[in-house]
């Protein structure tokens, strides 16, 4: 995850480096080299220390909590998948098709028609996939971006989690929360040569391509409606979670027009909401390096 070389969000303790901009360390206030933002973050009231923190208890017991309000998620009659051969750990890197079926064999659609699927769906065409080359953001595609995360909102399991982070003081308003996540997810950075050309969502969901390879692409609904066109071809797995329902996690290899993921986890049949909530809560909790 792209921690800011400005920033202490992530870093609090860190070892010393010449290399770093600005320190976090417990010695930067002594050599005043500390990042602006040091009291906020490692401070004895910031997030990484306080009563404000955010424990790896707490984190188990909410995302239970959040899998637990995935309403929109699907249920077994809705997903039939086909996973074929496992790969051992030396076959998962020989970019060699093992499994002639597709992935999918079934997927009831109208899933697709609930409103976060929906808005969803329409966001996944947004994305100059291979990197190095600028996004270009037109005014549709904000107005996309804005009704996935009303949309979103809308849903016990999102209004859960800003309960939860409103309660450990990271946020005054749910107005500041959309604000960050559309930050957090739709913000732009660079990937390579300076351009602004990626995203949280599009490297999570959309994919991309980078020298060559694969990046990101871990959603299920954007892996089936690709496979559905004939435009990724399902390889082998090399990990099938133990799970006898949806969501599954599956680890797995493919190629997308001809560019190759090696390796590639996803959660099978949960809603993006849910997938939305959860690695917001991750990247929150243990944001940076963490």
């Amino acid at each position: 995850l792209y921690t800011a070389p400005d920033s202490c969000e992530g870093r609090c303790g860190e070892p010393f480096s010449e290399e770093d901009e600005c320190h976090c360390h417990t010695e930067c206030e002594r050599h005043r080299n500390c990042c602006e933002d040091y009291e906020r973050h490692c401070g004895p009231d910031g997030f990484s220390s306080s009563r404000d923190s955010i424990t790896d208890r707490e984190l188990l017991e909410l995302s239970e909590q959040l899998y637990g309000v995935d309403h929109n998620k699907a249920r077994p009659s809705d997903i039939a998948i086909n996973p074929q051969h496992r790969a051992g750990p030396d076959e998962t890197g020989d970019k060699q098709d093992r499994s002639p079926q597709p992935l999918y064999k079934y997927v009831n659609e109208e899933l697709f028609s609930k409103p976060t699927y929906a808005s969803f769906v329409k966001l996944l065409d947004n994305y100059q996939r291979a990197t190095g080359r600028e996004e270009e953001v037109t005014a549709e595609e904000l107005r996309e971006q804005d009704r996935f995360l009303e949309e979103v909102m809308k849903t016990e399991l999102m209004r859960k989690l800003f309960a939860f982070l409103q309660g450990k003081n990271r946020y005054g308003s749910e107005q500041e929360f959309l604000q960050d996540l559309k930050e957090m997810w739709f913000g732009l950075y660079s990937r390579g040569d300076g351009e602004r050309d990626s995203s949280g969502f599009e490297h999570v969901f959309s994919g991309e391509v980078k020298k060559g390879k694969v990046s990101g692409f871990h959603n299920w609904i954007r892996f089936y409606l690709l496979e559905k066109q004939g435009v990724v071809n399902y390889f082998s797995h090399n990990f099938n979670g133990p799970w006898d329902t949806y969501p599954d996690v599956l680890g797995l290899q493919f190629s997308w027009d001809g560019f190759y993921k090696e390796v590639g986890s996803a959660f099978i049949g949960s809603s993006p909401e849910f997938e939305f909530g959860l690695y917001s809560l991750c990247f929150l909790a243990r944001p940076g390096r963490a």
